[in-house]
């Protein structure tokens, strides 16, 4: 049985996996499945951010500790929490034994306006605006991460982030921390002895698919690209990143003489 570490990017919970998360339990049934909230969001949205990714990492380790949950473990991640995985992988090689990476960007190999497209500047600025609605902020966050057709306005998307953010708030110096974090980490250049998996989207408006090219480059490890969706690649096709993951899983299951093989009612062709 793999246990795996489900963790989101910037300002992100748990609960923004939505449905993802009920669909990713459904295709490995038997394995343990936790999403993790960073310290600053969700279920630890009173706790303070950390300032480096190698803080996160120890938070995760503490809280696992805490659940009992021992290592190793599988991470599926993206944005922030995919420098989490990494760093966590190189640190603790003993601790992960796979990460899949979803639209991430590291620093060496990759310059900051592919890190973050420029023309989300102005979007993300306006995002930590006290007089930035709830409402606002979700939907500028939904138009810069998703290419799907929940985008338009009155969204139930929008509004069920606006509920999350409602219970369960990100203050606006946990967000700058968390963003101070994302800036400051730089990736070792040898690549996470742990097996790695990079999914990514093409059409990403947030986050150039050129980051996951060149982390795919320098570490010889397997890319698979997305030809339509946004940054939230688990939003906007969901069953396609269950299939990318079965067939990784089954691959190295293969390898090892492993289990027979996924689940298929989950899985339908990708682009």
């Amino acid at each position: 049985m793999r246990t795996w570490i489900l963790l989101r990017g910037l300002t992100r919970e748990s609960a923004h996996w939505g449905s993802f998360l009920a669909d990713f339990r459904q295709a490995l049934p038997g394995d343990q499945i936790l999403a993790l909230d960073l310290p600053g969001n969700g279920l630890l949205h009173r706790a303070v951010s950390p300032i480096t990714v190698p803080h996160m990492v120890q938070a995760c380790r503490a809280e696992l500790a805490a659940r009992s949950l021992q290592p190793p473990f599988h991470v599926l991640a993206m944005s922030l929490g995919a420098m989490v995985a990494t760093e966590w992988a190189c640190s603790g090689p003993a601790e992960i034994a796979g990460c899949v990476l979803i639209n991430t960007s590291l620093r060496p190999f990759s310059p900051f306006y592919q890190r973050l497209r420029p023309v989300n500047y102005g979007a993300v600025l306006r995002c930590v605006l006290p007089w930035t609605t709830a409402e606002d902020i979700e939907q500028r966050v939904l138009t810069m991460t998703s290419n799907g057709a929940h985008v338009s306005a009155g969204s139930p998307v929008v509004a069920d982030w606006v509920a999350v953010r409602g219970q369960r708030p990100v203050s606006a110096s946990n967000a700058l921390r968390q963003l101070l974090a994302a800036m400051r980490y730089r990736a070792p250049p040898a690549a996470p002895r742990s097996a790695v998996l990079l999914l990514a989207s093409r059409h990403d408006r947030l986050v150039s698919s050129r980051c996951s090219e060149a982390i795919a480059t320098a570490w010889r490890v397997p890319l698979k690209m997305h030809s339509f969706a946004g940054h939230d690649l688990a939003l906007d096709d969901a069953g396609w990143v269950i299939e990318q993951v079965l067939a990784w899983v089954a691959e190295a299951d293969g390898e090892r003489g492993g289990r027979a093989g996924p689940p298929r009612d989950l899985i339908r062709p990708g682009p």
